[in-house]
């Protein structure tokens, strides 16, 4: 298996200082070593995955400009933050944030903790202004409607370096969003509404390409596999896996295996030469394809791939993006779908699962590796990877097309060990309670347009999300501890005449 998640120390996050000439050089010198300073207090941290890179002191609006102009260039720049250290008047910051392309961070912070009370005279308060400079700074982002987070406190609080660290997260996904392409084999699943949606608002929005080759292709890729290759992969399954015994070598079903090992090794190499981190199939379309791709499409999305069934190329977007602002951290991200319920008043549960396709990624155990009819579709029985996702905190989200904007909409969630055996159902799955709880959760994403297909990530803290919504400027609903339907409701009309009202 080759990961396609990027190493995130290879984007870069440039960290701008704001001052002016008015103070002269010997205080400018004092700003450059103490924003220096602060940088690699965030660094040490260990808190942020991304290249974190100082940059001189700016003091004019052509300087500003120029810095700013350069990070948009730079494709390895994915975001910048900026601290108003002394005082740094908000017009020369006009030319600049008008043409800032990349997100933004306000870091409202000081070089100093604790205030030197005994000692404190007008030259210390010349130099840390940035309690006020920063309200400046922050007057002109709000004047200009400048997208942008805003993290308070000192370098030295882990609070603050995590949420820096998650901001860089969701700027990964924003850049990685942009370069995305979507292989789709086939439409998506006749009749159903959800999975549709414009690709070329995508490409617009998103900067995501999606486009459509037949299932055809793909059957010439998968039945050109050879022995060798066959073997190969076999080998790996074999010592990675829980193999049924009638899936092994000389085994009575072995061939399901040696087909199923096929379609991994066309698959991948279609979107290998593509130069795709996404893809969607579809059961209505398989053409000469013997099985439904399972095993093949859990394996991928393990290793950063994009993917949504009945063509669901949406949540395949989300899949991918999920992975890479994961890049690191525990846990995966998969396609996954509300399936059924546990109603048993007080304790409701969702299971969730798919057809065949759940990241393994999603649990820390040895999965097992089956085959068993699918009941649908009309093929041969597919080969697929079973096992539980691991317990633990959890966000399901999904994106919607709803006709002038695209809509996330988030639930965060708790997933919970399997209550009871389930020796009958040979899927990938998740059992999880849903925040803040069922009845509430369910109203509020049913009122939402929620999909029914969504990413789960056990990765991914919530504001990871939030950031990434505000980035690409996409609505967000969240579902949470602190949701109510009454109050859902209300933001759901708010946003109706918000986004109506500011449609570009």
């Amino acid at each position: 298996m080759t990961s396609i998640v990027p190493n995130l120390t290879d984007y870069e996050v440039w960290f701008l200082t704001g001052s002016q000439t008015l103070y002269g050089d010997e205080v400018l010198a004092q700003v450059a070593s103490q924003s220096q300073a602060v940088v690699d207090e965030l660094v040490s941290s260990g808190d942020i995955p991304v290249t974190l890179q100082w940059k001189p002191v700016v003091k004019s609006r052509d300087e500003i400009l120029a810095t700013i102009m350069a990070a948009n260039a730079d494709p390895k720049v994915i975001g910048v933050i900026t601290w108003m250290h002394t005082f740094s008047p908000a017009k020369m910051w006009i030319a600049g944030l008008v043409a800032l392309q990349k997100p933004l961070l306000h870091f409202h912070t000081q070089a100093n903790r604790e205030l030197p009370w005994a000692t404190i005279d007008f030259d210390f308060m010349n130099l840390n202004q940035a309690a006020h400079g920063d309200r400046e700074f922050g007057y002109i982002e709000t004047r200009l409607d400048v997208p942008r987070t805003t993290v308070v406190g000192h370098a030295s609080d882990r609070t603050v370096t995590r949420r820096i660290g998650t901001w860089s997260r969701a700027a990964v996904g924003r850049a990685a969003a942009k370069s995305l392409k979507v292989a789709r084999f086939g439409d998506n699943m006749r009749y159903v509404a959800v999975t549709e949606g414009d690709k070329t608002e995508a490409e617009i929005v998103l900067g995501t390409q999606v486009n459509t080759w037949g299932v055809t292709e793909l059957a010439d890729r998968v039945h050109a596999a050879t022995d060798e290759q066959i073997d190969a992969l076999i080998a790996e399954y074999i010592e990675r896996y829980d193999v049924a015994p009638e899936l092994l070598p000389g085994a009575s079903r072995h061939d399901s295996l040696r087909y199923g090992a096929a379609i991994e090794i066309g698959l991948r190499g279609f979107l290998e030469d593509g130069g795709f981190q996404a893809f969607t199939d579809s059961f209505e379309d398989l053409g000469t394809l013997r099985q439904l791709p399972g095993l093949a499409v859990q394996r991928l999305m393990a290793d950063g791939y994009g993917f949504g069934g009945e063509g669901d190329w949406k949540t395949a977007v989300l899949v991918h993006l999920s992975a890479v602002m994961g890049s690191g951290l525990p846990g995966g991200a998969s396609l996954m779908e509300d399936y059924t319920y546990d109603l048993t008043p007080g304790h409701e549960l969702s299971l969730g699962a798919h057809m065949l396709e759940v990241s393994p990624s999603l649990s820390s155990q040895r999965a097992r590796l089956e085959v068993h009819p699918l009941g649908i579709g009309g093929k041969e029985d597919p080969v697929r990877l079973v096992f539980t996702a691991d317990a633990g905190p959890a966000v399901v989200v999904a994106l919607s097309d709803m006709r002038e904007r695209f809509r996330l909409v988030m639930n965060v969630v708790e997933n919970v060990p399997l209550p009871e055996a389930m020796p009958h159902l040979p899927v990938g799955h998740a059992v999880w309670k849903a925040k803040p709880d069922f009845t509430t959760a369910t109203s509020a994403w049913l009122a939402a347009g929620g999909a029914h297909h969504t990413v789960m990530s056990t990765q991914l803290d919530p504001d990871v999300v939030r950031d990434f919504a505000r980035m690409i400027g996409v609505e967000l609903l969240v579902i949470d501890d602190d949701t109510t339907v009454a109050d859902f409701h209300r933001e759901l009309a708010w946003n109706s005449a918000y986004y109506r009202l500011t449609q570009r």
